[in-house]
């Protein structure tokens, strides 16, 4: 008897059945334009692999002005669809399915020839887009047709139509973005035409044993986005037009209202599907933020969709389905939806892969293959660089050692965990400890090694972290004030009025602690949507609240200083770095940048401004946070190197760069898969 009833039981489309309830979502990885196709399949081959019912591509630009940047994917000749045939291929000789998705960009393109409903430019891109005439509209109608054809040819199951999200669709149904007066624009039943028209082309083009998913967005979050009403309007036409699934977007590129975001509360906009249960008769697929067997469960099981689409947890884990079938998903790689390495990879340029899972996108590249010659292999340092070495390495057969100071592993991450905002760090430190005691490795937790405890070890890691920086401020050793060790480890008391020293990533996160009172908003959704003015489409147009967000009141009064002379907090994630500073500013941070630290005193803490030290001024503070970087922590691998023996460093103790799991997981797991 499975534990995941509704979500491993199997969807009849009538022409064909899904083995279970999980879409892969879309993710564009970057892979298709790096034209190494057998990468590109491998990577689709090994979600397949792994179980899930039906994949869906990144997304193919159906035309050259459609496209998210010059170059962008898509299938324009014999060729592409050879190449698309090789991950067709591979996909179905796995037996899974997959559907290509058709993505035009519209205004979002980052390119001169975009195009739109109207001539409205994008927050996101330098470029207004050209608006179409009857001719151009009717062209792009036919290149979706088109597109969906050469997919069927290229081997693919289906497509799926990108009508969210702000997207080129999209931009046609909201009067946001569209101005006109024509057949295209003005009523709804104008604006919606494009989109039915869409399916239409698409179903004709396609015949009628092929899958169409439509995704529709269902709750906007921009100002005069769709009503429910019009929304499920689109639906049942997208479902009279010939679509087979309709599937859920949230939002759009540029809402100011996190969607993904690990702060997101889990399944947080099921609820918005799930107003469209029962209005049509095609089955209804919902997302965003569902990461776990549980989860996916528990929404199917409520009757919020028939299907639940999870895009990044199959970065983190492809063999999610598989596990959850034969009951071990304690062992899937959990999604931490911090989006460090797949999303902030795609808006920089480069290959998407996973911070959890460097493999993701690599699995041409990074093999984790078994060893011809085992070795005896101790690493010191079970954070996030040592676990990542551990358990490659064991799975490898090498013979591991894991040694750590603290009593429990995860070093930083335990910190991590603690933020509001970052609970799904509680879930990777366990799953770390799990597969950590579940595996071959002997783990010595509470165990301070020196050098001498390391001889004889064919290979010695060391993995130490960091230590925080000294900034040698005047005063710096008065009882007032304390670390970020100290808040975050050590649960020190903190008074009323704080000034916190350095406005990286952990001055955000310590921040961001100390001013929320009570629980977390990430833990219970209703106050999560207060806080960020979210409000039901079927009450209020595109879902955003009249009055605005409604945050709780600040636990402190708290002052976040930079002695750089520039916005705080530019240096976050690209996707992320938004959501704190916004949430820093809805608890009334006071945010100081080009400050110099004079001195500490019992009053607080006295700074100038700029070259010159004009201003001298002093800020009132209970407590001065010291969150002014880190140096790496290499006593052990001094003491080796004094002995004559070699290691390999990794991790913050190579390089201090904050809190930077990604790529101490990433080096990491190199480390030990060339041992």
């Amino acid at each position: 008897m499975t534990r995941y009833p509704h979500l491993l039981a199997p969807l009849d489309l009538g022409f064909t059945t899904l083995k279970n309830r999980v879409l892969m979502g879309s993710m564009h990885t970057g892979l298709e334009e790096r034209g190494d196709w057998n990468r590109v399949a491998e990577f689709y081959a090994a979600r397949a692999r792994g179980g899930a019912a039906l994949i869906v591509t990144g997304g193919m630009s159906p035309n050259e002005e459609g496209g998210v940047f010059p170059g962008a994917a898509g299938l324009f000749s014999d060729q592409d669809i050879a190449n698309h045939k090789t991950v067709t291929d591979r996909v179905h000789a796995e037996g899974g399915k997959i559907a290509m998705q058709i993505l035009h960009a519209g205004r979002y393109a980052y390119g001169p020839n975009c195009v739109s409903a109207s001539p409205v430019k994008s927050p996101i891109s330098p470029f207004p887009p050209k608006e179409l005439d009857e001719d151009g509209i009717q062209k792009q109608i036919d290149d979706f047709a088109t597109a969906a054809a050469r997919a069927k040819q290229a081997g693919y199951d289906g497509v799926e139509v990108m009508g969210s999200e702000g997207y080129f669709l999209n931009q046609f149904l909201v009067t946001h973005t569209n101005k006109r007066e024509d057949r295209w624009g003005g009523s709804y039943e104008n604006r919606m035409r494009l989109a039915v028209e869409v399916v239409k082309a698409v179903r004709a083009s396609v015949g009628s044993e092929f899958i169409i998913i439509y995704r529709l967005s269902m709750i906007d979050l921009v100002p005069n986005g769709s009503t429910f009403d019009e929304v499920i309007q689109l639906a049942k036409e997208i479902e009279a037009a010939g679509a087979t699934i309709i599937n859920t977007g949230i939002g759009w590129h540029e809402a100011r209202i996190p969607t993904i975001a690990t702060s997101v509360p889990r399944a947080a906009f099921t609820w918005v599907t799930k107003k469209l249960m029962g209005q049509v008769s095609i089955p209804v697929i919902t997302s965003n933020r569902i990461n776990t067997p549980d989860v996916g469960e528990e929404v199917l099981a409520r009757g919020a969709a028939d299907m639940v689409s999870m895009a990044r947890p199959f970065l983190a884990d492809p063999d999610f389905v598989i596990k959850a079938v034969e009951d071990r998903a304690g062992e899937i790689a959990p999604c931490i939806a911090c989006n460090q390495a797949c999303l902030d990879h795609t808006f920089g340029g480069k290959i998407s892969t996973c911070l959890v899972n460097p493999r993701a996108c690599y699995e041409t590249e990074l093999s984790y293959d078994l060893t011809d010659t085992p070795k005896s292999i101790a690493i010191v340092g079970a954070g996030p660089a040592g676990l990542a070495t551990a358990l490659v390495a064991d799975e490898r057969g090498h013979q591991v050692t894991l040694f750590d100071r603290a009593d429990q592993v995860g070093g930083q991450l335990n910190m991590a965990k603690k933020i509001p905002g970052k609970e799904e760090f509680i879930g990777l430190v366990d799953w770390y400890d799990r597969m950590v005691r579940a595996s071959d490795i002997d783990l010595q937790l509470g165990r301070e090694v020196q050098a001498d405890d390391l001889i004889g070890f064919d290979e010695v890691v060391i993995a130490t972290g960091v230590v925080p920086r000294d900034p040698q401020i005047d005063g710096q050793d008065g009882a007032n004030v304390l670390s970020y060790i100290d808040v975050l480890r050590h649960s020190a008391p903190v008074g009323d009025k704080v000034a916190i020293i350095g406005a990286g990533g952990i001055g955000f996160d310590v921040a961001e602690f100390l001013t929320q009172a009570g629980d977390s908003p990430t833990e219970n959704l209703e106050e999560w949507l207060a806080e960020w003015g979210v409000a039901d489409p079927g009450d209020v147009r595109g879902g955003l609240s009249p009055d605005g967000p409604q945050p709780e009141a600040p636990a402190r009064a708290v002052t976040l200083l930079q002695r750089k002379a520039k916005a705080l907090g530019k240096g976050l994630g690209k996707t992320t770095g938004w959501i704190h500073r916004a949430t820093l500013k809805m608890k009334g941070v006071e945010m100081q940048g080009g400050v110099n630290y004079e001195s500490i005193s019992d009053a607080g803490l006295m700074v100038s401004s700029g070259e010159a030290r004009e201003n001298p001024r002093v800020i009132e503070a209970d407590n001065i946070i010291l969150c002014a970087g880190q140096v790496p922590e290499r006593t052990v691998f001094d003491q080796l190197a004094e002995k004559g023996i070699s290691a390999h460093i990794i991790g913050g103790a190579d390089v201090a760069a904050e809190l930077d799991a990604k790529r101490a997981i990433d080096q990491g797991s190199r480390l030990a898969a060339s041992l």
